[in-house]
Parts: structure tokens; C-alpha cells; sequence
């Protein structure tokens, strides 16, 4: 196995996800294509971005929308490594994005936890090696 492609996200409608991981976050649009079923397949990723990238699943059942917003256990589930953590947290700041504490500085590198729409936990992190 050479990498990981997708990972999905579960989210309450497209467009408005679409809004936030691209205006937000800053993502990439990848591909936003119409499904026979009526449900669209979805596909953001940071820019510069090759091998992972999110699929962002409209939650269908009772089951998966008790879910949004909370697919890990309200543990932060999601890593946004920035090569320029200062720029990166004060353009999201800026675009909206809420996050959850101050930046701080941990021996692995900066690090701030922030939630996207649905109150999912992500970390926006810069590696220490890339200080």
C-alpha cells in the first residue's frame, strides 16, 4: 500500500461544507461530481496536497448524523500540518474559523485546536522540524 487517498468526513449538506473547508480552510476543490442517488462525490484537499485528501459525505441515515460533528469522540481527529503556522492561524482567524485555545508551543512543534462547522476537533499544527 503506497498512502492513504480519502478519508471521509460526514457532513450535513455539500455546499455548505464545500464553503467552509474551501473558504476556511483554504482547500482545494478536487471534485464536486452529481451520483446517480442524488448524492454528490465530494473531494477537498489543502493545496499543494497529493496523496490525502477528504470526502465529504452528506449524512443520510439517522445513524450517521447523530455522528456529524462528532466522529471521534470529541477527541481532535484531524492533523492540518502548516509550514507556516503564524500565517496559516491568522488567515483562518480572519476567514472565521473558530478555534477552541491560543496557540502554543509544545516540543513537537506550534499547535492550535480549532473546530470546523460541525464542531469536529482539528489541531493546525506546524512540526517542530519545519520551525
Amino acid at each position: 500500500m503506497a498512502h492513504l487517498g480519502l478519508v471521509a468526513l460526514l457532513v450535513d449538506e455539500y455546499d455548505e461544507a464545500i464553503d467552509f473547508y474551501v473558504g476556511g480552510l483554504g482547500f482545494e476543490l478536487v471534485e464536486d461530481t452529481p451520483r446517480p442517488d442524488g448524492s454528490r462525490w465530494v473531494v477537498v484537499r489543502p493545496p499543494g496536497a497529493r496523496e490525502t485528501a477528504l470526502l465529504l459525505a452528506r449524512a443520510n441515515t439517522a445513524e450517521q448524523q447523530a455522528r456529524v460533528g462528532d466522529q471521534t469522540g470529541g477527541r481532535v481527529g484531524l492533523f492540518l500540518y502548516s509550514e507556516d503556522f503564524a500565517a496559516a492561524h491568522a488567515r483562518m482567524v480572519a476567514a472565521g474559523v473558530r478555534f477552541l485555545e491560543a496557540p502554543r508551543h509544545e516540543s513537537y512543534g506550534s499547535v492550535a485546536v480549532f473546530a470546523d462547522l460541525y464542531g469536529n476537533r482539528w489541531d493546525l499544527i506546524q512540526p517542530r522540524s519545519a520551525e
